[in-house]
């Protein structure tokens, strides 16, 4: 079972939950044990899980990234959003994470994010769910 989720981003750089999405698709999808496939084919975004209690956990994130990959470097690329490639390739483009019992096995404070690096944009993630 593959889904497809549009989002629209309002940022040039954010961390929007996605958690409850994903859980929605795993519980419509029936399966009881197996695995859940998240990938977004964006070479200026990505996914990454981490805790979603506190805010000030993805603004940290955010901002380190920004320290360590600024915007306004001094790059080759020419398209004015080299920072945003290199941070999605810091981060990464896919998750996948086990099912049991029909729920998806995220720590208690863990959640899902898809991270925007160049935006605002509209972006598509993909679900693919496996097995029984």
């Amino acid at each position: 079972m593959i889904k497809k989720i549009s989002i629209t981003t309002r940022s040039r750089a954010e961390f929007i939950d996605i958690t409850s999405k994903v859980q929605d698709f795993v519980k419509e999808s029936k399966i009881r044990s197996g695995a859940c496939q998240i990938f977004v084919p964006h070479t200026t975004a990505g996914l990454t899980i981490n805790e979603n209690a506190d805010p000030s956990v993805k603004h940290d994130i955010l901002n380190r990234l920004e320290r360590l990959v600024p915007f306004d470097g001094d790059y080759s690329h020419t398209e004015d959003n080299a920072a945003a490639h290199i941070k999605s390739a810091i981060v990464g483009t896919d998750k996948t994470i086990f099912i049991e019992d029909g729920e998806m096995k995220l720590g208690t404070w863990q959640g899902i994010f898809f991270c925007e690096f160049d935006g605002p944009r509209q972006r598509n993630i993909f679900i693919h769910i496996a097995g029984k």
